[in-house]
């Protein structure tokens, strides 16, 4: 029998709490949070709604120290619980080695879009008509299941120019960046302000077999525009963090990134913050170009004009 190595800690949320419960979760969880909601599709070309409550989880390892951090997380989200009542969290234990095939249970195949297709590594693609970026679940982040990475990904679709750059700002996974070299790309800047993001991101270039493509970094805009990169400048730039961070980006010069005529694709956006982000981009000489939803979440394709001077 397996020693257990893992406590797995879950709470299922309306999607407004999905963010605040993930940022108190992954105070404890080391290798990270994922959140995942339901999605309906009409069709394999559809993008799909997503529905439902969103469950939020992640992994603290069984040490001496657990209990510890058991009452401490408890604590947590009793105080988070005093804003907006939460439902009571769950705990499994998760041995060492079951830990893979723990996660292989929740995913399968997701077409997006008209082109893409994210798919778990162990499995073969069935639709040889699509570019599959493949995943590999690890504890520290998701496969595409979130619908701002499928918003973006749709996006990427429409707005990659074939045989130019990226920048990719807060790469996570670096599926986004992934996905533009698939659909034509020459090259994506990847970066992040957390070193496991890097490595994931480089881990994956690699499955893929894109990485001589991919250049990933520690950094976020600043880092870009002073030069320490392969690039200050792109025309597609994408961003899927959340709203606030999004909003203090645009003020440490996020639109200087775009090439004059780009486009900047932002994700990671509630529906009620929305005008919040339309505003700020326009105060940056931005032209919105199109809006997608899915569910509670909004993202947006923004035009720099060519004579821009910001």
């Amino acid at each position: 029998m397996a020693d257990t190595f893992w406590l797995e800690v879950s709470l299922t949320v309306d999607g407004e709490l999905a963010e605040a419960v993930a940022e108190v979760i992954g105070r404890f969880t080391p290798q990270g949070v994922v959140m995942e909601q339901d999605v309906k599709y009409n069709d394999a070309e559809d993008l799909g709604t997503a529905y439902g409550p969103v469950r939020v989880y992640g992994y603290m390892p069984m040490d001496s120290s657990i209990e510890q951090k058991r009452q401490q997380l408890e604590e947590a989200l009793w105080h988070l619980g005093q804003i907006q009542p939460l439902p009571e969290a769950e705990y499994r234990s998760v041995p060492d080695q079951d830990w893979m095939s723990a996660w292989k249970e929740h995913y399968r195949p997701i077409p997006i879009g008209e082109k893409i297709l994210i798919l778990p590594a162990w499995l073969e693609s069935t639709y040889p008509d699509r570019l599959a970026i493949k995943i590999d679940p690890s504890m520290a982040f998701g496969t595409g299941t979130h619908p701002t990475t499928q918003l973006c990904l749709a996006l990427l679709e429409k707005y990659v120019e074939p045989g130019k750059n990226i920048i990719d700002v807060g790469c996570g996974s670096g599926i986004l960046s992934i996905g533009a070299v698939k659909l034509g790309a020459i090259s994506a800047l990847a970066v992040d302000i957390d070193s496991a993001s890097v490595r994931a991101t480089n881990e994956n270039a690699i499955a893929n077999d894109v990485e001589d493509q991919i250049f990933s970094a520690l950094g976020s805009v600043a880092e870009i525009l002073q030069g320490q990169y392969i690039s200050r400048h792109a025309p597609v730039v994408v961003v899927n963090i959340l709203a606030p961070v999004i909003v203090r980006l645009f003020n440490e010069d996020l639109a200087k990134l775009i090439t004059p005529g780009g486009t900047i694709i932002l994700s990671g956006i509630l529906i009620e913050q929305a005008t919040e982000i339309e505003v700020k981009a326009a105060s940056h000489g931005l032209q919105l170009l199109e809006r997608l939803t899915m569910g509670d979440w909004i993202a947006f394709a923004f035009r720099k004009p060519i004579h821009s001077r910001k």
